[in-house]
């Protein structure tokens, strides 16, 4: 499949000043960023208001596309970096770690991680410390490898590979108590 011309008409007539399309644009891809917003922001009301920065920004934005990647991976990239701008304001705590750290042995399977309701999953991560959260979000959700959370967030590829092991380890202790 063609990815990058993706949804190329509706860009297009975006691009020209086209409400419907506008509307059609935000209608395709908006439940998607706002389920991000909510995995990274916390709490609804935040995400909402991510939400329409994201697409207020895109909408502002569109005459730049230039179908290099996928209509969608432009707008989660902006919704993204909206998202980690405003947690940067509120003090996004990731703690650099040093040498010792960086190599946390992965803890064995076990049986009962079949047996999750995506409820129990997202309730889960809500209880994550923001730090954990956000890359264990980008990481597992969204595919960011460590090196581009590491440059998205400002913070080296160690120190992302080690909050992502302790968000899984803290995960499995908080769905543990829920099985």
């Amino acid at each position: 499949m063609d990815y990058q011309n993706t949804h190329r008409e509706i860009v297009e007539q975006c691009q020209s000043g086209n409400r419907q399309a506008q509307f059609e644009l935000y209608r395709l891809y908006s439940k998607a960023m706002y389920n991000l917003c909510l995995r990274m922001m916390k709490n609804e009301m935040s995400a909402e208001d991510m939400l329409q920065k994201s697409f207020t920004q895109v909408f502002m934005k569109i005459h730049t596309f230039r179908f290099d990647s996928s209509v969608g991976a432009w707008i989660k990239r902006i919704t993204v970096n909206n998202c980690i701008n405003q947690m940067k304001k509120k003090r996004l705590e990731i703690q650099e770690l040093d040498d010792r750290f960086h190599h946390i042995p992965e803890p064995e399977a076990d049986d009962n991680d079949c047996a999750l309701s995506i409820e129990k999953v997202n309730e889960a991560m809500m209880q994550l410390p923001d730090g954990y959260r956000v890359v264990f979000s980008l990481y597992l959700m969204e595919g960011y490898d460590h090196k581009e959370i590491g440059e998205v967030l400002g913070i080296s590829e160690a120190t992302s590979k080690s909050q992502f092991s302790r968000a899984k380890a803290k995960m499995r202790s908080l769905l543990a108590e829920v099985v």
